[in-house]
């Protein structure tokens, strides 16, 4: 299969360069179906040109509910003209335009994983007041001077106020383990995927939040090595599971 796929992620100052969970939910899905491709980095200002270059709508608004949002990925397939953002609809298009791959969406499920991810996100957001501080001191100049001047304006105040310190970051911890532990509820003790011992695209996007966290926190911070290690060890072992699709071309 030759390569006609064509992914855009943002680049960051660290040796693994991807870091970000929605890019991570196409990218594991494109590795873990064997779908070759080649990554080109675009920086955060760069994005909004991206989409005009295309002649695509940005696929959600900012928090006015008007202003387009220009996100990434974003996935060109030259063997048949798509173009397509946002992780969820670049897998379904995997899915259907590439049927011999192993798949991610079972049949017939296509609506259960979309009620999945919206139940799921809402329980990892206690890491937003680690996660935007993390993200700004991993970008590359042009991205970082975006990146600050954007979530300043949203959230009212600078980066370096918005990460939790002391008592209130282990309060956030300590909210990051409750809600992740209803997740854990949600699924069969002892099955390593929410459907039993096969992947599906639900846990690809529990593994890509996983992964973030690992990123932002570090691999040897206690934080991150005792997220691990939580609900018996079931984060650590997804990520583990999801090692080989870790990969970046």
């Amino acid at each position: 299969m030759s390569t006609t796929i064509t992914f855009y992620d943002i680049p960051s100052k660290l040796p693994i360069n991807a870091y970000s969970p929605n890019t991570w939910k196409a990218r594991y899905a494109l590795n873990f179906k064997g779908i070759p491709y080649h990554t080109e980095w675009v920086e955060f200002p760069d994005i909004e040109g991206l989409y005009k270059k295309f002649n695509i709508q940005a696929s959600s608004t900012q928090q006015d509910g008007v202003t387009p949002y220009y996100t990434v990925p974003l996935l060109h397939d030259s063997s048949t003209g798509a173009i397509i953002s946002e992780s969820a609809a670049i897998v379904e298009y995997l899915e259907t335009t590439y049927p011999d791959t192993p798949r991610l969406i079972p049949p017939g499920t296509k609506a259960l994983h979309a009620a999945f991810t919206s139940a799921f996100e809402p329980q990892i957001m206690a890491i937003v007041p680690f996660s935007i501080p993390a993200v700004n001191a991993i970008l590359n100049p042009r991205s970082e001077a975006f990146f600050r001047k954007t979530r300043e304006e949203s959230f009212g105040m600078t980066i370096e106020d918005m990460g939790p310190l002391g008592e209130l970051k282990e309060k956030q911890l300590a909210l990051l383990k409750h809600d992740l532990g209803k997740v854990d509820k949600w699924m069969t003790e002892g099955d390593a995927f929410v459907m039993g011992e096969t992947p599906t695209f639900a846990d690809v996007t529990m593994c890509a939040w996983m992964l973030f966290l690992r990123i932002i926190l570090g691999e040897d911070s206690p934080e991150w090595k005792g997220l691990s290690t939580w609900h018996g060890g079931r984060w650590g072992r997804l990520v583990k599971s999801f090692e080989k699709y870790e990969v970046i071309v």
